[in-house]
């Protein structure tokens, strides 16, 4: 009997699709930001533009392209039904939830805290309710 307050698994899988597509756009977009338009970039974060924080943007900008690559394979993952999807799901919801948390503490930045821990939040309970329907 299929209780109806239980969606299926591809119910679940296609919410963890759609959520990993989301964080891929940000991600993305903040990636391009960062390498394209570093300064625009740095002052929507309340940096003003040195030649020290162009270089920490830089840096910054790479770390973003790879949690991009990341989420992608995630996504690619996801989308192929391979087994091993869930390690990289947990690994970028967790990721995303220690960003928003550490950047609330640090700097007391509450968009951040909702949108990367929410992010992260979604995407691992999304990725334990399609670990159990498999």
């Amino acid at each position: 009997m299929i209780n109806a307050f239980q969606p299926s698994f591809p119910v679940i899988r296609n919410l963890l699709l759609a959520m990993l597509v989301l964080a891929l756009l940000i991600e993305l977009a903040l990636t391009g930001g960062a390498f394209f338009a570093r300064e625009l970039t740095l002052q929507q974060f309340g940096v003003t533009l040195t030649s020290d924080t162009s270089f920490l943007g830089y840096v910054v900008a790479w770390l973003l392209f790879f949690v991009s690559l990341v989420c992608g394979l995630a996504l690619w993952q996801v989308w192929q039904r391979q087994p091993g999807y869930a390690t990289l799901c947990y690994l970028l919801g967790f990721w995303w939830i220690g960003i928003g948390i550490g950047i609330y503490v640090a700097f007391g930045k509450p968009d951040n805290l909702v949108l990367d821990s929410l992010k992260g939040l979604l995407i691992v309970i999304l990725t334990s309710r399609s670990n159990r329907h498999e």
